[in-house]
């Protein structure tokens, strides 16, 4: 029997929609970090705890300009 392969997730941001508000860092501080202006800088890809605060900060974000997709191995 064979196992699945892990998906490998990614945070995403929409820099338009962003407005730098910083909660994404305050509750994901393991997968986000701010830039000099207060914009989030992610991480490509996630483990699973990283996966685990990346939801966090998903549900955090005041603008809803974060989401998780499944990362393109091919690229």
């Amino acid at each position: 029997m064979s196992r699945a392969p892990a998906v490998t997730m990614r945070l995403r941001v929409d820099p338009v929609a962003c407005e730098g508000v910083g909660l994404c860092a305050q509750v994901a501080g393991r997968v986000v970090e701010l830039d000099r202006w207060g914009y989030p800088v992610i991480e490509a890809e996630l483990d699973a705890r990283g996966v685990k605060a990346a939801q966090r900060a998903v549900r955090a974000c005041p603008r809803r300009a974060m989401w998780l997709e499944e990362a393109d191995t091919l690229r």
